[in-house]
């Protein structure tokens, strides 16, 4: 049945493995992948029809049989698209419960994933057979076993009303094993209901029942078949008599683009490549935009196969949602990445949401940085600089709105941390000097920057595996502070000691919050997007990508603030900032004379994007298999070892299609040695990182600490860093200066 041959002798190491225990589950290195195919998914760009199209196709079952029929016959696209619009009507005529009026989401439920369904079990059912060679004489599929009670009387079946049926999906004559494929980790309450009357019956007191399971086991599964098999032990004597094998593998949709299927523009340099899409893409769909369409959207699609084609709807936690991987960039194939988000501790309860607008936001922020030449990769919060806020471009760009707001955050956790009613800015009023009873402290500017990303360039692509960001804090003098300013009755070196003790107490614990805090999630996803830009500006700066016309261009139309933001304004934010800086907006009592303080600071800068690539034993030695789980990752959402992280990517590679390169090994034995199916390796397959592009202007950038501040562009470094000194010296560009009002409280 699976694998299309028949097979007249015993095959040495037959079995499925974990008998002796009530669970186990295969090793991480031994999870492994397999093909569902679901050309019905190259129909998910589809569009309505309309009066006269749903006219000619039909709202019948007759009219459903007749297109069907046809396309089967010809394998003309147009009749596949006759028959899905018969369906849609026939499923719009019926007008009940199962009712799906979004024609969009009908085909992703439907049709797309009612046949994955099918298919998946099945192709995991052969992957299964294959893995633990369960041919031979002795093994049979799909065996009908007549359900009867512990007395051998019939069970009826009350839907029936006929006895009921038990299908095992294999069965061992010899060793007289019944045994279920599920390729989800979650059982189906009916079955089991048979499977304790039939393995209590006369007729089947000696046989044994092997589950094998193809992801997590839920814990409900579990637990019901361990409360069976103890009944079976007490009843029988027999222990192990009931099994989970829980054999982690994850399904690979394979299907071939046509002309319905549907652009996908994340990460995607073109305006009309087609099957582009992945599981992530896929993932956010299925989530919802909210935590209400999450829920509502759960419901149907558990509706109509729980845990089967769909996996875990609502499962993953887009709110953690973090770019780890970009291949590499071949010209005519786009670019593969992935990336990782926690799963959601119960789904059932409080699905996740937001997966497309985190998803949105990373690859425009990707392009935001290929575009932009990075002399405009900064923006500005001075109050007397409202025109010099940020560059023009950069203010339509959802990048670009990130990083100012953040800014302006920065700016108020600065001022709250300083607060000298709590650690650690009590410690810090009590060090520094005292103007007429007061701490007093030199006038700083605080900015955010990029600090070292740690990243390990492997197979054609890098891995992003840390990304923090920095907090720097500088003394700086103003004309515009005011000439009773307590900081003009400190000499240089008492000014210095505040900057340097700022450092020391104050600016820690920023960066901490700017790194970790929920409120600056946003900033570490367009960074993350930094790191990955720069290195397909390196990759290009080689030989020529699809993304060459993108790079340094300066044209951001394709990727423009995305609503709620479309309106936002940059001027709104200086105003809040200037309003901050004049009136205050955080108020500190002194304890010995009452005094009122209010501060300023800020400024992004990501015009440089510096890195250091680990070596290959720290990589393997910090993540272990992350590199298969990646490949993985971009056609199948993977779960990473033994945690509660999911992998989910795209590109190029986010879909199998028969015919390339992908498919099945044909029949054959299945001995020890048999490869199993595997996703294709995203790029190229050498696996030693390329030589490090070295630009002009400033050599020694490919040293061993692996510093990469320039941008791979062919602009010398020296001239980047000098044009990035002369924003930061303008007029204070890419700063705040810090100001201390003191007033008397009545």
């Amino acid at each position: 049945m699976y694998l299309n041959r028949n097979y007249g002798a015993p095959v040495a190491g037959s079995g499925v493995q974990g008998k002796n225990q009530q669970f186990s589950t295969n090793p991480e290195g031994d999870r492994t992948a397999y093909f569902a195919d679901n050309p019905s998914h190259a129909f998910d760009g589809l569009k309505a029809p309309n009066a006269a199209q749903q006219k000619l196709a039909g709202r019948t079952d007759a009219a459903i049989q007749k297109w069907k029929k046809k396309y089967e016959q010809t394998g003309n696209t147009k009749y596949r698209v006759l028959e899905i619009y018969a369906r849609y009507g026939n499923n719009i005529r019926k007008n009940n419960r199962y009712t799906i009026r979004d024609f969009t989401r009908y085909v992703d439920v439907r049709i797309s994933g009612n046949e994955l369904n099918r298919t998946k079990g099945h192709g995991f059912g052969r992957h299964m057979v294959q893995k633990f060679k369960l041919v031979g004489p002795d093994w049979l599929c799909e065996v009908r076993v007549k359900v009867t009670d512990k007395n051998g009387k019939p069970v009826i079946d009350p839907k029936t009303k006929k006895q009921a049926v038990r299908i095992y999906d294999f069965y061992n004559k010899k060793t007289k094993e019944l045994g279920e494929f599920k390729s989800n980790g979650k059982h189906i309450p009916k079955q089991l209901k048979w499977d304790r009357h039939v393995l209590r019956s006369p007729g089947f007191r000696d046989h044994s029942l092997r589950m094998v399971m193809g992801e997590r086991v839920t814990q409900n599964t579990r637990e019901a078949y361990k409360k069976l098999n103890a009944q079976i032990q007490r009843e029988t004597g027999r222990s192990n008599g009931v099994t989970i094998r829980e054999q982690r593998s994850n399904a690979i949709p394979r299907w071939k683009p046509n002309q319905y299927t549907k652009y996908d523009p994340n990460f995607n340099p073109s305006v009309n490549r087609v099957g582009t899409g992945g599981p992530l893409s896929e993932a956010a769909y299925r989530q919802g935009q909210d935590r209400a369409m999450a829920k509502e959207l759960q419901k149907m699609y558990q509706g109509a196969n729980t845990r089967g084609g769909f996996g875990r709807p609502g499962g993953v936690d887009f709110s953690t949602l973090e770019l780890n991987y970009v291949g590499n960039a071949v010209k005519g194939k786009g670019i593969d990445y992935s990336f990782k988000a926690d799963y959601v501790p119960n789904e059932d309860t409080a699905p996740g949401y937001g997966g497309e607008k985190a998803l949105s936001l990373s690859s425009d922020a990707f392009f935001t940085w290929l575009a932009l030449t990075p002399d405009r990769m900064w923006v500005n919060l001075n109050p007397d600089q409202p025109d010099k806020i940020m560059d023009a471009k950069f203010a339509k760009t959802d990048a670009g709105r990130v990083l100012l707001e953040a800014d302006m955050e920065m700016k108020r956790d600065w001022a709250r941390t300083l607060n000298p009613k709590q650690s650690p800015g009590r410690e810090y009023m009590n060090a520094v000097p005292k103007v007429d009873g007061v701490p007093c402290f030199s006038p700083i500017r605080n900015w955010i920057v990029p600090e070292r990303a740690k990243v390990r360039q492997q197979d054609g692509g890098i891995y992003i595996l840390d990304a923090p960001l920095k907090v720097n804090t500088a003394k700086m003098d103003f004309d515009a502070v005011p000439a009773d300013h307590c900081s003009k009755k400190l000499t240089e070196q008492q000014k210095q000691y505040t900057v340097d003790l700022m450092r020391r107490l104050i600016t820690p614990e920023v960066k901490k919050k700017v790194n970790n805090d929920p409120k600056y999630k946003d900033l570490r996803t367009v960074y993350r997007s930094r790191v990955a830009a720069e290195f397909v500006r390196r990759q290009d700066a080689q030989q020529a990508t699809d993304f060459r016309k993108i790079i340094n261009s300066n044209n951001l139309k394709r990727w423009p603030l995305r609503a709620p933001h479309q309106n936002w304004d940059k001027r709104t934010v200086w105003e809040q900032a200037r309003k901050s800086f004049l009136e205050g907006e955080y108020t500190y009592e002194w304890e010995n004379g009452g005094q009122i303080y209010t501060y300023t600071v800020g400024g992004v800068d990501f015009s440089k994007s510096p890195r250091r690539n680990v070596s290959r034993v720290q990589f393997n030695l910090e993540k272990p298999r992350l590199d298969e789980t990646t490949k993985t990752s971009v056609k199948s959402e993977t779960a990473y070892r033994n945690t509660d992280t999911a992998y989910l990517g795209g590109g190029g590679s986010g879909r199998a299609a028969p015919g390339d390169g992908a498919d099945d090994p044909g029949p054959g034995d299945p001995t020890p040695g048999d490869p199993t199916p595997s996703p294709s390796q995203p790029g190229g397959g050498n696996s030693s990182p390329p030589a490090t592009h070295q630009p002009p202007g400033k050599p020694g950038d490919g040293d061993a600490d692996g510093e990469l501040g320039d941008t791979g562009s062919n602009t010398p470094i020296g001239l980047i860093a000098g044009i990035a000194a002369a924003l930061a010296a303008v007029g204070g560009g890419l700063t705040w200066w810090m100001r201390r009002r003191r007033t008397i409280e009545d």
